[in-house]
């Protein structure tokens, strides 16, 4: 039996034909075989997680090969203008056919989910709260509600994770969505035809004159990636066959090239699509890695830390020699090196080209940490992206990281008066980053590693990679990207796979359990403030959220400026509800054509 991470539904063309008598009004037509860079913002509005990629695709959702993207929403319309669907005077109905290539690919997980749409809807169609999972980002989380006439939404949704909620078939699936995911039709990717779908509809009673389209994907607690590839639409002004009378109703042909659901062995299939379209676009490919002009003045906003030269980093480090390699990790290296402007040693992180860390963390950490100033802080100095190749510099931290005087086998042990300066020092830097900036950071990753020691072994926080930014009034807010260590996430942010303030107070609190408990101190610390380390690390490792500190409370108690709390004698278990049916699907392709499905399911 194969695994569900080698299910690949492989760029799939779909055309959809809306047959009518056509109004004289305006046309539309436009046709993207890539999605340049200067389409976006003229052309191509882009909404929630949704962003172009550097092959010339619209990545809809998260990418979850840095993380789970888990509760993902996206979405990607035609901005340029509207579309004229019918003629309030005439009642006619323009005649259109839309063609598109999508890639839907696993990440990695056992299961996949939600799918995507293309959909037709009033103008001015923002993304509905709570609009994950199977609403596909353009339904609210309800689906018992009656369907509304205000929410004026047509869509045919290509679903690959089967809700019970939604009265879904089994298995994959295409369905035909009015004002409601609940689909009015519905055909299985077992079915197999050059025209699947059929539906007679008068779309002057469900949509306005002129609409907005575009396609919406979404994910759950089950992940995967969603990418438009091209994108065609054409309406003419081309008379159709007259029939006795006007002929008001649209019927919806969904024709598929091939099977509904293309399944490779393997995910190559698709990073070879991609290769291949770069060639065939001819286009240079540091071209297409390297960011762009605005991606740099973007950067430069922040105070400080400026771009370098890649030739200026290579002196520095002598050619990122092996010598100068101060440690190795899953994203890459990281070099010792020493600018001759300013005159400084650095700490210079090469992203290696197969990590999981890639642009987006990129782009996270130097837009984030240049515009952070606090003494507990790494310090950016500058950042490169050049040669195919990303590079962020710091300030050099001579003693390295927490993590190598706790696990890594150093010689020397921390003394006590250390690791509670360390403690302090760390809870200082979240402070700042969740109530003293003007937006409120999640760090999302706080762990030893990711803490550095100076040369008086004060600690500094760094690697902001994965950290969001939230608003400080949306205490519910969270990201949507679970990201991190096991072992330092909060058990609410494992399951759910939203991040907050909380989430990171209980990383926190696991560090601090591990400054406190390290054996090799022996009987050398002070009795009272091991007995409040302890008791602060547990109140913030605390399994409720609602029942850990603020950053501040903590800091009131490790300064015994505020009581201790009284923590139970065993702490509660987590325990959460899935929201959703999840399904373990495993495939076999013995052609094209010939697709076979084995599905288990269950909560």
């Amino acid at each position: 039996m194969l695994r569900s991470a080698r299910i690949l539904i492989s760029s799939a063309t779909f055309v959809i034909c809306f047959l009518a008598d056509v109004p004289s009004s305006s046309s539309l037509s436009f046709d993207f075989s890539t999605f340049p860079n200067d389409a976006f913002g003229s052309e191509i509005l882009l909404q929630g997680d949704a962003e172009a990629n550097r092959d010339g695709g619209i990545e809809l959702t998260n990418d979850a090969l840095n993380g789970t993207a888990t509760n993902s929403v996206g979405r990607a319309s035609y901005k340029k203008e509207l579309f004229f669907l019918w003629d309030a005077q005439t009642k006619q109905l323009s005649d259109f056919t839309t063609r598109f290539v999508f890639d839907i690919r696993p990440q990695g997980q056992t299961f996949t989910g939600d799918g995507l749409a293309f959909f037709l809807s009033a103008p001015m169609f923002t993304v509905p709260i709570d609009s994950f999972g199977y609403n596909l980002g353009l339904f609210t989380w309800s689906p018992h509600l009656p369907k509304s006439p205000g929410n004026t939404t047509v869509a045919v949704e290509f679903d690959t994770f089967p809700n019970p909620e939604t009265n879904d078939p089994d298995g994959k699936h295409v369905g035909i969505d009015i004002n409601s995911v609940n689909s009015t039709v519905t055909a299985t990717g077992a079915q197999r035809c050059s025209s699947i779908l059929n539906y007679t509809i008068d779309l002057s009673t469900r949509l306005p004159e002129k609409v907005e389209i575009g396609f919406s994907a979404a994910t759950g607690v089950a992940v995967e990636a969603h990418t438009i590839l091209s994108w065609s639409f054409h309406s003419t002004l081309q008379p159709t066959l007259q029939l006795g009378k006007k002929f008001k109703m649209a019927v919806i042909a969904i024709s598929i090239a091939g099977a509904v659901v293309l399944i490779l062995a393997a995910a190559s299939g698709s990073l070879w699509l991609l290769k291949r379209r770069r060639r065939t676009n001819g286009k240079d490919e540091d071209a297409d890695w390297i960011m762009d002009e605005a991606m740099d003045n973007e950067f430069e906003i922040g105070r400080g830390p400026k771009r370098f030269p890649y030739a200026e980093l290579a002196r520095a480090t002598g050619d990122f020699s092996e010598e100068g390699k101060l440690g190795e990790g899953g994203f890459g290296s990281v070099y010792r090196g020493v600018l001759k402007e300013p005159k400084l040693e650095v700490a210079i992180k090469k992203v290696s080209k197969g990590s999981k860390q890639g642009r987006k963390e990129y782009m996270s950490e130097v837009k984030i940490i240049s515009q952070l100033r606090h003494r507990n802080l790494v310090q950016l100095v500058g950042w490169c992206h050049d040669r195919q190749e990303l590079l962020l510099v710091y300030e050099l931290v001579p003693n390295g990281s927490l993590n190598s005087y706790l696990h890594g086998g150093s010689a020397k042990t921390l003394e006590w008066g250390v690791r509670l300066r360390v403690t302090l020092g760390l809870a200082s830097a979240l402070l700042y980053l969740h109530e003293e900036w003007e937006q409120c950071v999640v760090h999302r990753d706080v762990k030893p590693s990711n803490v550095m020691l100076d040369s008086a072994f004060n600690a500094k926080l760094g690697d902001f990679g994965l950290a969001r930014l939230l608003d400080h009034d949306g205490g519910t807010q969270t990201t949507t990207m679970l990201a991190g260590t096991r072992g330092y996430m909060a058990p609410e942010y494992i399951f759910t796979g939203k991040a907050s303030k909380e989430s990171d107070v209980y990383s926190f609190g696991v560090v601090v359990l591990e400054i406190a408990s390290d054996a090799r101190l022996q009987d050398e610390f002070d009795r009272r403030q091991m007995e409040c380390m302890m008791i602060v690390g547990l109140w913030c490792a605390h399994p409720d959220p609602k029942a850990r500190p603020s950053m501040r409370q903590a800091i009131s108690a490790l300064n015994f400026e505020a009581p201790l709390p009284e923590l139970p004698p065993a702490m509660p278990v987590p325990t959460y509800r899935p929201t959703l049916l999840v399904l373990s699907l495993d495939a076999q392709m013995n052609s094209i054509n010939d697709t076979r499905f084995s599905l288990t399911g269950g909560r």
